[in-house]
This record gives structure tokens, sequence and C-alpha cells, in this order.
């Protein structure tokens, strides 16, 4: 790392990379400090955060208590039970060997949120939202349940509650990033029981 002064403050140039042909640099600058990363798209991003912790102690303790799931995280979680096709987002009948019937109504109500959300993420869906009628399509079950569990979840916070207006006030509703920290606890917890049967 070399240090040079300017009539801007110190600055600090950051080779990480044997290679200085690659294209990646990252210029960061903190008040007066200003630092510039070059090399691998690997090394460079492991010394930006690197360097930020110790610049930023405060953006560790951020992220410690920080909660959003990125698109990229939700397929890595879910792909082995939710799939997006040509007719929409579904839920795929098992996941490690566990029958979706041993999951609750109100289990499978949110993964079909879930669902939706991935989809919007990826980009063959416009809206996350999805109505009433589109959860019981998706799921296969009666519209009483699906009504009673979207109370339950909007009630705890764990799905929001939209108007579509599509000619008129449709309710629509969506994952929260709490619903979706709810769902990953649930599903983790069945694989932890399944793997001690």
């Amino acid at each position: 790392m070399s240090t040079e002064n300017s009539d801007r403050g110190k600055e600090e140039i950051v080779s990480t990379a044997a290679d200085l042909g690659t294209n990646v640099n990252v210029t960061i600058s903190i008040g007066d400090i200003r630092v510039q990363f070059n090399g691998s798209a690997d090394s460079v991003i492991t010394s930006v955060i690197s360097f930020l912790t110790k610049q930023i102690p405060t953006l560790e303790l951020a992220n410690r208590i920080s909660l959003n799931y990125t698109i990229t995280e939700l397929i890595q979680s879910y792909s082995d039970i939710i799939k997006i096709t040509p007719e929409g987002p579904i839920i795929i009948p098992v996941l490690d060997g566990t029958e979706l019937k041993k999951l609750s109504d109100k289990q499978i109500v949110a993964l079909q949120l879930v669902a939706s959300r991935i989809a919007k993420g990826l980009g063959k869906t416009e809206d996350d939202r999805i109505r009433m009628s589109d959860l019981q399509s998706a799921t296969g079950l009666k519209s009483k349940s699906i009504s009673s569990r979207l109370s339950e979840l909007v009630k705890v916070g764990y799905v929001q509650k939209d108007v579509m207006r599509n000619g008129g006030e449709i309710p629509a509703y969506r994952i929260t990033t709490a619903g979706i920290s709810w769902l990953n606890s649930i599903l983790a917890k069945r694989k932890k029981i399944q793997v001690l049967e």
C-alpha cells in the first residue's frame, strides 16, 4: 500500500493482486482519506470490506443487526422448494424429502408469497403482491383457510396487506422481511428434525 499526500488530504493506493492488468478499481473516500483498491474482483472486495470494517467499526455492528434478504439469498435458501415456471411461481411438493403435506397452511401461504417475491426479483412478474384468488389457484388451499392464515400473518407482521387498483380496489399481499425470517426458522427446524430421524 502506498500513501500519497495531495491537496485533498492523505491518499492510499492499495494493489491487491499480482496481476495489475485486471480492470477492477475501487476508490473510497472517508473524510480526508481517499483509498483506491486495484486487483481481481475477489481480492478487491475482500480488501474493501476489511478497510471499511477497520475505518467504520459501526458498519460491522450495523451488519450484525441488519436483516435484509437479497434475491440471491432467497434463491439459495428456497431453490429446492420454489420453482419459477412459465405459468408463474410455484411450490414443489417436497423439501429435502419432507412432504409439503406436513407443512401448515400458514407456511404454504408464506412460501407462495416468497415465491412471488423471487419471481419479481428475477423480472418474471411485475409485482410481488398476490391476490387471494391467485394464492388459492397456486396453492390449492381453500379460500377460507387462506383468508384466515393471511389475517394471522398480517397481524404478526409477517405479511403486508396492500390494495391493487385494477379498475377497483382488490386486496393483495406480500411477504415482509420478518415473514421471511420466520419462515427460514420454521424450515430450518424441519430440516433439523428430519436429520435426527
